[in-house]
């Protein structure tokens, strides 16, 4: 199987993967579709519409990833009361926008790929299970997927542990054997959410995470076809 040519600093290459994955999980935003624009664009509106100043563009960036409510509490120093009255402003207004995010270059192909050598495909996503099956839907993905996991609309599942969690029940109850799983996501919290699941991951560089997050990772990628590669050979 080929060998990622690392940019960053990641694990030895010995680590690279050499079998077959018996599932393969993919998060969404920042791996699948680029939304980060769509999702930064709600969050000004969220600050606009709640008469508080709209931070800079890197801290806005910094809320792609984590579950929203989580980082509205501890980046933006809400009450609990005064996190979910941003949340729902925020979803109000990403709901109307989040079908315009475009699919990265080369991750369908790689999705079909995978769901073409019989490997079951999960979603693992922090973002409402709802809106992420109309972007999968939108971008004629969801066909490929046999489980599409994302954070419950009261977010009582919105961990990307607690979610990796539900895709893999999910999968094994349809009969995946999942002891050979794997995560592929951007983001460190994508890799301790697998990890607490016995799951390693794959990031990739296309994404919105920094060479810092990639300690943990079992491989990291810089191309649709050097995850190709690692997937399916």
């Amino acid at each position: 199987m080929a060998r990622v040519t690392r940019t960053l600093t990641t694990p030895p290459a010995s680590a690279a993967p050499t079998r077959t994955w018996s599932a393969v999980l993919f998060d969404l935003d920042g791996t699948i579709v680029d939304s980060a624009s769509d999702i930064t664009a709600s969050l000004a509106h969220m600050f606009e519409s709640l008469g508080l100043p709209v931070p800079d563009d890197d801290t806005l960036r910094s809320y792609v990833g984590p579950p929203l409510l989580d980082s509205l509490r501890m980046t933006a120093g809400f009450a609990d009361a005064e996190a979910w009255e941003a949340l729902n402003v925020y979803r109000d207004h990403y709901d109307r926008h989040l079908l315009r995010s475009p699919v990265f270059p080369g991750v369908a192909g790689v999705i079909e790929l995978v769901h073409r050598a019989g490997i079951p495909i999960a979603l693992a996503t922090s973002k409402p299970e709802s809106m992420a099956t109309a972007v999968l839907e939108h971008a004629g993905l969801a066909q490929y997927f046999d489980v599409i996991a994302g954070a419950s609309e009261d977010e009582s599942r919105s961990t990307k542990a607690d979610v990796v969690a539900e895709a893999l029940r999910r999968l094994q109850a349809q009969g995946v054997d999942t002891a050979h799983a794997v995560m592929v996501g951007d983001r460190g919290y994508d890799t301790l959410g697998a990890l607490a699941n016995g799951v390693p991951t794959i990031l990739v560089e296309w994404g919105y995470g920094s060479p810092d997050e990639a300690g943990d990772a079992l491989a990291v990628v810089h191309s649709a076809d050097q995850l190709r590669g690692l997937l399916v050979g």
